[in-house]
C-alpha cells in the first residue's frame, strides 16, 4: 500500500503477477485498520520537500507505481 507514513520506497517492491496495489482516497488515504493489518507492506513515493507537500495527486501516484510494476514484469502484453 502507498502511504506518506512509510519509510521504504515503491521501487523497493518486487512486483509479481499476483501483487495487489492499494491506494486510498486523496482526502483521507487508507483506513487505519488496513495500516495496522499490514505494517510491513507500506511504501511511499519519494517527494522533495515532503514536509510541505502532503501528497501527490492520486492519479499521478497510481501511474508512477503501475509503471514500475509493469516495467519490472517486462511490460507484458504491451510491447
Amino acid at each position: 500500500m502507498l502511504t506518506t507514513h512509510a519509510k521504504a520506497f515503491y521501487s523497493d517492491i518486487e512486483y509479481t503477477g499476483d501483487a495487489y496495489l492499494l491506494f486510498g482516497r486523496e482526502t483521507a488515504g487508507l483506513p487505519d485498520e488496513i495500516h495496522s493489518a499490514y505494517p510491513d507492506h507500506r511504501f511511499r513515493i519519494p517527494m522533495k520537500n515532503h514536509e510541505r507537500a502532503r501528497s501527490l495527486n492520486l492519479s499521478n501516484s497510481v501511474n508512477i507505481v503501475l509503471y514500475e510494476a509493469l516495467r519490472q514484469q517486462g511490460f507484458p502484453e504491451l510491447i
